[in-house]
């Protein structure tokens, strides 16, 4: 059997580095693409220097500029994932989101490789529909500060679809819910990160409107399973909803987080920001069905894990 040679961009980064991990765990050859923007060294420092070090190539590039490269296989990760980043710079957000996966569905197009497209449940908005169904089209703000990364990754979607059907590009699309575990960024500003790291130093725990906001969220080897499962899926393109159908409410989590730590920190309270979800949860019907794939690790075991991660990081 042939040797996969596997491209993945933003492979730097939390859920990219484990991917990659994942892929070499499998024996393919593995090039991990990033331009460090929120990606980091240390989440690839063990692949480029451990045993599978002759596999793995590291190329500092960002990814609105093309590149020329020959793989099979394409997982398009690349993109600011948390507000904080995302917000930082907006109009590089969209570029990376639009430009990025022009660039890339022309690659895949070259060499003949299949694509999958990292898509977000951003994509629903602040949803009308709950459980989110991949046929609910979205409620999203075109011109608020959220819409770089919600509409971005919109038109990756768009993208995707018409260079397949214009082009019979082999492409798969997924939607990621919530995703947590080690190697989130300390400064990720995202909901679990945050609250651990607040927990550990004893700090106030910030919660944005009143706390009773739901999310779902999926351990990232969980995650890292969908997205493999997805990319060699003969059958389907998507867009599929991967994430942890268990629905909990921001104050739950911030509860478990200070029970877990020990921590002293007190919970405050804050406006919530333009645009925030109030409920998001995806419904996996499709991704059990076709992929059999549902997540296994629990809530309790995934926090465990990721706040002893932040215990060595701090």
């Amino acid at each position: 059997m042939k040797q996969l040679r596997v491209l993945v961009t933003g492979g730097a980064g939390f859920l990219g580095s484990h991917l990659c991990d994942r892929l070499l765990d499998t024996g393919a050859e593995v090039l991990c693409l990033d331009n460090f923007f929120t990606g980091s060294k240390a989440n690839i420092r063990h692949a480029a220097y451990g045993s599978a070090m002759e596999k793995f190539e590291v190329i500092r590039h960002d990814l609105v500029e093309p590149i020329f490269l020959e793989v099979d296989q394409i997982y398009n990760l690349a993109c600011p994932a948390s507000p904080v980043h995302y917000q930082h710079n907006p109009v590089k957000t969209v570029k990376t989101n639009v430009m990025g996966t022009i660039n890339m569905l022309g690659l895949a197009k070259r060499v003949k490789a299949r694509i999958l497209q990292a898509s977000t449940s951003e994509v629903y908005g602040n949803p009308e529909q709950h459980p989110q169904k991949e046929t609910y089209w979205g409620h999203v703000n075109p011109v608020g500060l959220r819409s770089c990364y919600d509409e971005g990754k919109r038109v990756a979607e768009t993208l995707m679809m018409d260079y397949h059907r214009q082009n019979q590009i082999d492409v798969r699309i997924v939607r990621i819910f919530n995703t947590y575990g080690p190697r989130m960024a300390v400064s990720d500003g995202r909901v679990v990160s945050n609250f651990i790291v607040q927990a550990m130093r004893n700090d106030p725990i910030t919660i944005y409107g009143d706390g009773s906001q739901t999310r779902s969220f999926c351990y990232v080897s969980d995650m890292v399973d969908g997205l493999m499962k997805m990319m060699n899926c003969n059958h389907i393109t998507g867009p599929v909803n991967l994430g942890n159908p268990e629905e909990y409410s921001i104050e739950r989590i911030a509860e478990l987080i200070l029970e877990s730590t020990h921590s002293k920190s007190q919970i405050v309270y804050r406006p919530l920001p333009q645009d925030d979800p109030v409920r998001r949860c995806p419904d996996i019907t499709i991704a059990q069905k076709e992929l059999r794939w549902k997540p296994v690790v629990s809530l309790r075991q995934g926090l465990e894990k990721t706040i002893e991660y932040f215990r060595q990081v701090l």
